[in-house]
């Protein structure tokens, strides 16, 4: 009796808390997820890391452009390592006509109508996604597009060194194995 009284007052006194994302609203999505302290990473580049949510298929890398798919969009993640380094001030001007604009604190997310469908720009954390895709997937690419972003995590040690100009520079000496040499021994 006293070991079930105690595993219900260790579940009652040590219970989880669930945070529920409407999905519904662009702005809870955003606010929710940004929020949230993430330290998970399932894909490691050149001086940064970030975790692509289930769902969300790695495709391909060119230098800091990543290609990600997920249930038939398409979103192009851009990594500026340059602005991070110089901690560069992220400033947008959004156009009129925008369907949806928002301004954060790191970045801003602007969705724009383009023919049939909408393109999603979403820059934060010194990173950008843009994905074109049907109305019906504005919100489901914005959570993804939220959690990889928010997650992103920069290394500053191999960002320094790879913009350092002189860390890579060769030494170079020119030998020549087929010359004699003047002092040769047994």
């Amino acid at each position: 009796m006293k070991k079930i009284f105690l595993c219900l007052l260790t579940l009652l006194i040590t219970g989880c808390t669930v945070v529920r994302i409407d999905t519904n609203s662009i702005d809870n999505i955003v606010a929710v997820v940004l929020s949230k302290e993430n330290k998970l990473y399932n894909q490691v580049g050149k001086g940064y890391k970030y975790y692509v949510p289930r769902g969300v298929n790695y495709l391909d890398t060119n230098e800091y452009n990543d290609k990600l798919y997920s249930n038939g969009n398409y979103y192009y993640l851009y990594i500026d390592v340059i602005s991070y380094y110089y901690q560069t001030t992220i400033e947008h001007d959004f156009q009129s006509g925008d369907y949806y604009t928002k301004t954060l604190d790191q970045g801003y997310i602007e969705i724009t109508k383009q023919d049939n469908q909408y393109l999603i720009e979403f820059m934060y954390n010194y990173a950008k996604i843009e994905a074109l895709v049907d109305e019906s997937d504005i919100e489901e690419v914005i959570l993804n597009a939220s959690y990889i972003l928010s997650t992103i995590k920069y290394n500053d040690n191999v960002i320094k060194l790879m913009l350092d100009e002189d860390f890579f520079t060769n030494k170079e000496e020119k030998y020549n194995v087929f010359s004699s040499s003047e002092y040769t021994s047994n």
